[in-house]
């Protein structure tokens, strides 16, 4: 008898990537801009030297939804085992 997947269960996924896309980027920031096909999702780095542009994606509607769910399920996630996440107020972000 084959094995089922459970459609429950988590599936690993392989990715390839370079070393350096793997280690990631920091983002304080995001901007975001629409047109009827896609959304434009501007990750941006506010330190003291200005605001720089870390990564650009740019996902349709739909995947913008799936995006928005996947995050607030995994922030309940996280806020069920660590706490809750204080928000901090853009006056509190500035540099000194």
């Amino acid at each position: 008898m084959a094995d089922k997947l459970d459609p429950q269960q988590p599936h690993p996924i392989q990715i390839s990537t370079i070393d350096e896309m793997s280690r990631g980027r920091y983002s304080n920031l995001l901007l975001v801009t629409h047109s009827p096909d896609e959304f434009i999702l501007d990750w941006i780095l506010n330190s003291p030297n200005g605001p720089h542009l870390v990564s650009r994606i740019i996902v349709s509607p739909g995947h913008v939804k799936k995006i928005i769910e996947a995050l607030t399920i995994n922030l309940k996630q996280y806020e069920d085992k660590f706490g809750a996440v204080k928000v901090i107020e853009p006056d509190d972000q500035k540099f000194h």
